[in-house]
């Protein structure tokens, strides 16, 4: 049943996920395009995590963070797209309330963290290339845990602003949802009651994640490339961006598509654009990290050779 009564009011009990297309052939070829996607991100962000554990060349912060990282696009493809896959299966995809509120939380948590994640593997390259000598005492197990569960700590913290602010809206009918997942702008389009103080209060809680991030990003590599432009040797500098170029990419490709998302004039693009990059930006962004960071790191490289050549001459 999707609706009840609440008094006066007929509450939604469940929403309708409109998804991308309503054309039969369309679906059938974005359910194969986005099942293969979905498989190859979470088999190469399995892959890199289990690379990392079993590899002792790679226990070092960097990729510590990079395993987290992992984990992390792992949640975020996970809390979209086996819902996604579903709704170009059946003729009308539904929702719970609930179910509605977890997808809402689990991708703001999982995106929250990860744009910490980014922050932190930025200042581990600020202390590896500007004070090399300081390195372990500064990128100590010990700090690079604190690193970690101080990401996960914003991510809960943001959730619980972005959940409260869910649960403190009302709706009434329609029910229907023009995305493929429970988005912040099409719920608050859906709701009856006042939508002023959870739309203040999102924006601010995700602006204030956006912009830190970006301020110790920004701030990290330029210190990195004022102290890579003042070396003499071209190997060094060579080595030193060769130590960044992945994580900046990875940067650009997030940073990139939620600033469109949610700083872009909503004139300026429609609905269906925002589908678009919605879906680059939770389904297949996750895909490319892994990719990215096997192709361009040359210590993942070396150490996926060495467990590939010991399992073909075992």
């Amino acid at each position: 049943m999707a609706f009840q009564k609440d008094g006066n009011h007929t509450a939604v009990t469940e929403f309708i996920l409109l998804g991308l297309t309503d054309d039969p052939v369309l679906k059938v070829v974005l359910f194969t395009i986005i099942l293969c996607i979905y498989l190859v991100t979470m088999f190469g962000n399995l892959s890199t995590i289990l690379l990392i554990r079993v590899s002792s060349q790679l226990h070092h912060p960097m990729f510590f963070f990079l395993s987290h990282l992992a984990s992390i696009d792992m949640g975020i493809s996970s809390s979209v797209t086996p819902n996604m896959l579903v709704n170009f299966l059946i003729k009308q995809n539904t929702i719970s309330y609930i179910g509605c509120s977890v997808q809402f939380g689990s991708a703001a948590f999982f995106g929250t963290v990860e744009c910490f994640l980014l922050a932190a593997m930025a200042y581990d390259r600020f202390v590896a290339i500007c004070n090399p000598l300081l390195y372990s005492a500064k990128m100590s197990t010990q700090a690079c845990i604190q690193l970690v569960v101080g990401c996960y700590i914003e991510g809960f913290l943001n959730v619980s602003f972005f959940t409260l602010s869910f649960f403190s809206l009302f709706f009434c009918g329609p029910n229907r949802i023009n995305h493929f997942y429970c988005d912040f702008a099409p719920l608050m389009e859906l709701s009856c009651s006042d939508v002023s103080v959870s739309v203040v209060v999102i924006s601010f809680s995700a602006a204030s994640v956006t912009m830190l991030t970006v301020i110790i990003i920004s701030i990290s590599y330029s210190y990195i490339f004022i102290t890579i432009m003042k070396m003499h040797s071209p190997e060094g500098r060579q080595k030193a961006f060769s130590t960044c170029t992945s994580h900046l990419t990875v940067v650009t490709l997030l940073y990139g598509t939620v600033i469109f998302i949610y700083v872009m004039p909503k004139s300026r693009y429609s609905t269906d654009q925002n589908k678009v990059i919605s879906m680059f930006y939770m389904v297949v962004v996750p895909m490319l990290n892994p990719l990215i960071y096997s192709l361009r790191n040359n210590e993942i490289k070396g150490a996926l050779k060495r467990h590939l050549g010991k399992k073909i001459f075992s």
